[in-house]
C-alpha cells in the first residue's frame, strides 16, 4: 500500500472519512439541516388571506359590476384606517379583525370597527381561527366578548369566522377533516347561541377541500365569503352554489384587501338586519 509523505496510508484516509460520515448521520436531525427553515410569524399577526397567494397564486382583477358592492377587510397591519378616503372611493362595507384564538385582540379594532361605522359603512368583525389552540366554543366566546357580537341596527353584519391555512404550522392545524368539521361546527353553534345569527364563513376552496374533505353541511345556513385573487371567483366549496362576499385582491387601494358583496347596498343592509 502506498504511503504518503506524512506517513498516512489511503486506508487511514478512507477510515477517517467513514468515521466522519457515521458521526454526522448519528446527530439529531436539527443538527444536520441543510439550511434554516423560515420562522413562523408571531402569534396574533394572522389576517384574512395571508396564505392565499402562497397556495392559490394571484391572477387578474374582476371588472366592476353594478350589482355588487365594494368592501374592505382590515386588521392591525393597516393601523388607523383612512375611512373617509375609502368611503369617497365607493367602499360601503368593512370587516375588522377583532380576535385570534383565545390570546389576541386587535389593538386597532375600536378605530377600525367604529371608524367604518362613523363614515357610514355597514361594518362587521372577524375572528382568525386557530383550531389547534382552543375549542371552537371557547374561541366563539372570546370573539363575542371582545368585539365580535351583533346588533340589530341595520349597520352591523354578522361575525365572520376566518378559517384558512395555518400561518404558524400545519395547514390544517393538525386536525383530520372530520375533526376540523367538528371544530367549525362547535364555533358556529356557539356563535349562534350567543348572538342569534349565523356567522359568515371566510375560506378558500382549496383549503376547504384539503382540510374539511369538502364538507357541504354548513352551506344551508352560513353565508360564504370566498378568497380568490383572480378575475373570476372560480369553483366554490361543496354545498354553496353562490357566494355572499368575495375577497378578490390583497393589493387594492388604501388598505390592500378589497372585497365584493354579491348584491346591492340594500341587500347588504338586509343581511345586516338579520
Amino acid at each position: 500500500m502506498p504511503v504518503h509523505r506524512s506517513g498516512i496510508t489511503r486506508l487511514h484516509v478512507y477510515l477517517a472519512v467513514a468515521a466522519a460520515l457515521l458521526a454526522l448521520l448519528s446527530l439529531p436531525r436539527t443538527a444536520v439541516a441543510t439550511g434554516p427553515s423560515p420562522a413562523a410569524p408571531p402569534r396574533g399577526s394572522a389576517h384574512m388571506g395571508m396564505g392565499v397567494v402562497a397556495h392559490d397564486g394571484r391572477g387578474g382583477v374582476p371588472t366592476a359590476r353594478a350589482a355588487q358592492t365594494e368592501g374592505v377587510d382590515v386588521s392591525s397591519h393597516q393601523g388607523d384606517v383612512a375611512w373617509a378616503t375609502l368611503w369617497n372611493s365607493g367602499v360601503r362595507w368593512a370587516y375588522a379583525k377583532a380576535t385570534e384564538g383565545t390570546y389576541y385582540t386587535n389593538p386597532y379594532h375600536s378605530q377600525q370597527y367604529g371608524g367604518s361605522y362613523a363614515s357610514g359603512m355597514v361594518r362587521g368583525a372577524y375572528h382568525f381561527a386557530t383550531p389547534d389552540t382552543a375549542s371552537g366554543a371557547a374561541q366563539a366566546d372570546y370573539f363575542v366578548g371582545r368585539g365580535g357580537g351583533w346588533s340589530a341596527d341595520g349597520m352591523t353584519l354578522p361575525g365572520a369566522l376566518d378559517i384558512e391555512w395555518n400561518p404558524y404550522g400545519d395547514a390544517c392545524y393538525g386536525k383530520s377533516p372530520s375533526a376540523m368539521v367538528d371544530w367549525i361546527g362547535d364555533f358556529l353553534d356557539r356563535y349562534r347561541a350567543l348572538t342569534g345569527r349565523n356567522a359568515v364563513i371566510y375560506t378558500a376552496t382549496s383549503w376547504w377541500r384539503q382540510c374539511t374533505g369538502d364538507y357541504a353541511g354548513f352551506a344551508s345556513a352560513n353565508p360564504l365569503w370566498i378568497a380568490r385573487y383572480a378575475s373570476t371567483v372560480g369553483e366554490l366549496p361543496a354545498g354553496w352554489d353562490t357566494y355572499t362576499m368575495w375577497q378578490y385582491t390583497s393589493t387594492g387601494p388604501t388598505v390592500g384587501d378589497h372585497d365584493r358583496f354579491n348584491g346591492t347596498v340594500d341587500r347588504l343592509r338586509t343581511l345586516a338586519r338579520g
